[in-house]
């Protein structure tokens, strides 16, 4: 465009200085004056242009640098509100960090409060065996094994040689990993694991087991904690007893503890025996209402007959009921060519899980050991499994044990074996 335009006015300069020549030599002058009129008009043509041009050019500079400016000063704006806005932003991170540090500090003094107090009467009960032991009978009157385990369990709760397991629970038929079961392992001086079958028989007449209750308690809560930080949405089934739900001493600052975590509703439920659920009084029963008033949820195992009556379950906030696999088969018989459940004749097989669910229950089925019993289960529209089939309990890692671990005048420390990663 802009050559297009030169050509034009270069003509228009052309036309104008022949013009003036050709007046010239009309008006009588020589041939030689009418050239150097032409040539000198041509050349005062371009000369104005070049003036003009150069006129122009100024003018669009200045404009292109009243732009720049205006520019610059939009953008020194916009640099100075998003600085500020970065200064709040760094103030109201700050803030938020300093506020969960206090939560923080607050949480981790309290279960230091907590777990010194429950310190003081593991130390009392282990110093004072023979007088734990005298409504029942002397000491002496045990059996030696009996004598020689029950040193065994004390010794392996004053040195802290106690491990926490996790066995996954999963959906049906996915099989994906919803919850975890928490177990409490105790080990001997020689770091052989005992089984709760074996431990439990002196344990819980000496009233040991609320304090590895306890202790499972407050480590299941700190792994659920961890959990939430790497976003990781599961529950853990903790195992309670009835004695920690009766302690008027521990219960009171467990309450306290959760109430001021009540985030951790449905990521903790507590579990407990049908046995145990039945022979609750009014102390257990009231602290399991005050648990479940703050969101917490119950789970019943250990069952040994069907024959429940779920209102009372639901009544009292049990959301899952957990089956051994091999005795939900043996329920089943065939009355009238339809199966269904011994302990519920009036009821088909495949509504008892639908049953449940009307009161707010979930069937867990466990101990389920081969795939034959995964396809029973779902033909039983069972929605959850657990057992070594899926997975077997597992011990985990040192390091993680170690963010779940009491101060250290809990459980007086002692060297640890090392632990499968889970």
């Amino acid at each position: 465009m802009r050559k297009l335009m030169l050509a034009l006015l270069t003509g228009a300069y052309l036309c104008l200085a022949l013009i003036v020549s050709l007046f010239l030599w009309r008006m009588g002058a020589t041939p030689a004056v009418g050239v150097s009129a032409f040539i000198g008009m041509l050349g005062l043509c371009f000369a104005f242009h070049g003036l003009l041009a150069q006129t122009f050019l100024g003018a669009a500079l200045r404009m292109d640098i009243d732009t720049v400016r205006e520019a610059h000063a939009i953008l020194l704006d916009q640099v100075e509100k998003v600085d500020a806005r970065v200064t709040d932003l760094m103030e109201v991170v700050a803030a938020d960090a300093q506020r969960r540090t206090e939560a923080l500090s607050s949480e981790v003094s309290h279960l230091e409060d907590l777990v010194h107090k429950m310190n003081d009467r593991l130390e009392r009960q282990l110093s004072q065996p023979a007088a734990a032991a005298a409504p029942r009978g002397p000491l002496s009157d045990r059996a030696p094994q009996g004598d020689r385990l029950l040193r065994m369990v004390q010794e392996a709760l004053a040195d802290n040689r106690v491990d926490l397991y996790l066995q996954p629970i999963v959906n049906l038929p996915q099989r994906r990993t919803v919850y975890y079961e928490s177990f409490s392992r105790l080990r001997d001086e020689s770091g052989r694991v005992m089984m709760p079958a074996e431990y439990l028989a002196v344990a819980e007449p000496e009233g040991l087991m609320a304090n590895i209750d306890n202790l499972l308690l407050f480590r299941c809560v700190q792994i659920v904690r961890r959990l939430a930080k790497q976003d990781r949405k599961v529950g853990i089934f903790c195992n309670i007893s009835l004695a920690s739900l009766g302690d008027e001493v521990f219960f009171p600052q467990f309450l306290e503890f959760m109430q001021e975590n009540k985030d951790l509703a449905g990521a903790v439920i507590f579990e407990l025996g049908q046995d145990a659920f039945e022979r609750r009084g009014p102390v257990e029963a009231r602290h399991m209402s005050r648990l479940a008033s703050l969101g917490f949820s119950f789970s019943l195992d250990k069952v040994v007959d069907l024959d429940i009556d779920f209102q009372d379950l639901a009544r009292a906030d049990v959301r899952y009921l957990k089956v051994a696999a091999q005795m939900m088969l043996n329920e089943l018989e065939e009355q009238d060519g339809k199966l269904v459940i011994a302990s519920l004749p009036d009821l088909n097989a495949a509504d008892f899980a639908s049953l449940t669910r009307r009161y707010g229950i979930e069937v867990i089925v466990e101990k389920v050991e081969a795939e034959k019993q995964v396809a029973e289960m779902l033909d039983l529209d069972i929605g959850y499994g657990q057992g070594n089939l899926f997975g077997e309990p597992r011990a985990i890692r040192d390091a993680i044990l170690a963010e779940a671990e009491p101060p250290a005048d809990f459980m007086r420390g002692a060297p640890r074996r090392r632990a499968v990663g889970w």
